[in-house]
């Protein structure tokens, strides 16, 4: 699936079976992370557009929070083609 972060335009390609920060960092794009288990909220982002399965039942996200759209990046994986608002994304090449 194809991955575009605003507002940079940076895009990667995520895979079945891995997560985004995972397939963020393949591409040489940073996001912000720390605990990297779905807890800290460090990597929370907005989703803009397409679908995310959570790999853990209850990530630290609230039911609110997961209504208006927000993931955690470090605990999801794409469903489809996605466009997610992560102004702190960059690349490091």
């Amino acid at each position: 699936m194809k991955v575009r972060l605003e507002p940079s335009g940076l895009g990667f390609e995520a895979g079945a079976g891995t997560t985004l920060l995972k397939a963020a960092e393949a591409a040489g794009i940073e996001m912000p992370s720390s605990c990297r288990n779905g807890t800290c909220r460090t990597c929370i982002c907005q989703l803009l557009s397409g679908s995310v399965r959570h790999t853990i039942e209850w990530p630290g996200l609230s039911a609110e929070e997961k209504a208006e759209g927000w993931i955690l990046p470090c605990v999801a994986e794409a469903q489809d083609d996605l466009a997610i608002d992560a102004p702190k994304a960059f690349s490091v090449f």
